[in-house]
């Protein structure tokens, strides 16, 4: 198999809500819209994150047509979290965790968008001080 690029799907209540979100605060670029749908690319991320509309008659299956949220996390490593924190956090964007760093060496921060989507930004560091 070989896979040409890889997407994120999902199923929000607004999708201009969470597009916007993604776009001010982390940097995506819109490269397709119709109703109910966008289509967002970021150039360092090798990944399309797709919002679709809850609700929209063509989402197969059916069966799990329901809002994307519950346990779910779009995480990004990243070279200074600290910085990122403070740039997106001055934005306005609604602060789930602040940065703190596990034991084993992941320090991370979570932000949360209009639709309840979780955005976390990861940086690994080698010697793992509680912050």
């Amino acid at each position: 198999m070989k896979i040409t690029s890889t997407a994120l799907s999902l199923n929000v209540d607004d999708v201009n809500a969470s597009a916007s979100f993604a776009q001010k605060h982390f940097g995506f670029t819109e490269v397709m819209v119709s109703d109910g749908f966008i289509s967002l690319s970021h150039p360092d991320a090798g990944l399309n994150v797709i919002f679709l509309r809850t609700g929209l008659a063509t989402f197969k299956p059916a069966s799990i047509a329901g809002a994307a949220g519950q346990g779910l996390l779009i995480a990004f490593v990243v070279d200074d979290i600290d910085a990122e924190f403070s740039r997106i956090s001055a934005q306005g964007a609604e602060v789930v965790t602040p940065p703190e760093t596990e034991p084993w060496g992941e320090r991370y921060c979570q932000f949360e968008d209009p639709n309840g989507i979780v955005w976390q930004l990861v940086q690994w560091v080698d010697d793992p001080v509680e912050s």
